[in-house]
């Protein structure tokens, strides 16, 4: 019979023995009609007139330094969808790190600043992102709809490494059914180079074992020198690739499924773009004060064409320009890379996460 997973247009007709559950501030638990049992909460005021099943609960504090489990799932199911926001500064989106553990690892198989998970990792103001795995929607909510298959346990937490108290908003939105074995698990990792090293490339991800397949990228690309920065070449080395990769792309923007430097040819400025399964969808440019450097968010989707890989995988990336003679200037630029991949357990260790200041747009 039909598990209730892989939900999509074409099968939303189809019943399943799949169990519906969502785990927020008013169910924190997503325990079958355990919704708006609340009797304080950070609604506690507002509701005082009206009391219990009044949007008593809504939301949750988080105290600077404090990690907060936001889902602890026993069973065998799949997250489906995930909607947030949170309250604290532009300096929340980086400093606010989401780990979702899988089947009992002690090891997080996604590690990610909240912003760069939902693909805001630069802060500012509000932008709208319209594809089909994330969105961002007025005024400052994050979806994102991966679907996470989990077989024994699923747990989330978010750690507030900021010097200021959070709020956070949250639903997680999942389904408790079968869960096929070649379903394979969902990983996410980010990574910084700020300054990347003269002459190196940026690595996306290495060390990776099992088997599995590369489904996502996000950017948060900066400038540290004029003139265009995207001539370099994403790789993917496949299994037993050494030197050389199985995959190799054209030019960054090529990557992400634009052309001719992102240029539109009418205005002469970076032109933003917002598709299903790519997109440029927010530029910051120097204001002519302290906002002195470039800085661009991208994303791509391999919904239809994910990276696949029987027992490694390595995803690197080329920082290059052009300098005179039209020769290629490898540039050193900051360059900060969240990506996501379905693979076997168990999942290795992640680098050690920047810290802080390190995570810091400056």
């Amino acid at each position: 019979m039909f598990n209730g997973l892989g939900m999509n247009p074409g099968n939303l007709s189809r019943l399943s023995r799949a169990k519906s559950r969502s785990i927020s501030p008013e169910n924190p638990t997503g325990a079958a009609g355990g919704g708006a049992r609340a009797v304080e909460g950070t609604g506690s005021c507002a509701a005082r007139d009206l009391g219990p099943g009044w949007k008593i609960s809504p939301s949750l504090n988080i105290a600077p330094g404090e990690t907060l489990t936001l889902a602890d799932i026993e069973g065998s199911g799949a997250i489906q969808q995930i909607w947030m926001t949170l309250r604290g500064g532009d300096e929340t989106f980086r400093s606010a790190i989401l780990r979702f553990y899988w089947d009992n690892q002690e090891q997080p198989s996604v590690e990610v600043p909240a912003g760069d998970f939902f693909c805001h990792g630069m802060g500012g103001d509000f932008f709208q992102l319209s594809s089909l795995m994330v969105c961002h929607n007025p005024g400052s909510a994050f979806n994102c709809y991966w679907e996470m298959p989990f077989r024994t346990r699923c747990r989330i937490t978010l750690e507030n490494r900021h010097a200021e108290p959070m709020v956070i908003y949250y639903q997680i939105n999942y389904t408790l059914t079968e869960v096929p074995e070649e379903c394979a698990y969902f990983h996410a990792q980010f990574r910084r180079s700020n300054p990347l090293p003269e002459k190196e490339v940026h690595t996306l991800l290495d060390d990776i074992y099992g088997a599995g397949h590369y489904v996502g990228t996000y950017l948060v690309w900066g400038t540290h020198s004029s003139g265009w920065w995207g001539e370099g070449e994403i790789k993917f080395y496949l299994d037993d690739d050494g030197e050389y990769p199985t995959i190799c792309g054209t030019g960054t923007e090529d990557y992400f499924c634009g052309s001719y430097n992102f240029e539109n040819r009418q205005t002469r400025r970076y032109q933003t773009f917002c598709t299903p399964y790519s997109g440029l969808p927010q530029v910051i440019e120097p204001d002519g004060l302290y906002r002195s450097q470039q800085r661009f968010g991208l994303y791509r989707w391999h919904i239809t064409d994910p990276v696949r890989f029987e027992s490694q995988l390595r995803v690197t990336i080329q920082a290059l320009g052009w300098r005179s003679g039209g020769r290629y200037l490898p540039l050193r630029d900051d360059i900060a890379s969240t990506v996501f991949w379905y693979q076997t357990l168990p999942t290795a260790p992640f680098p050690k996460l920047p810290t802080v200041d390190e995570l810091e747009l400056v």
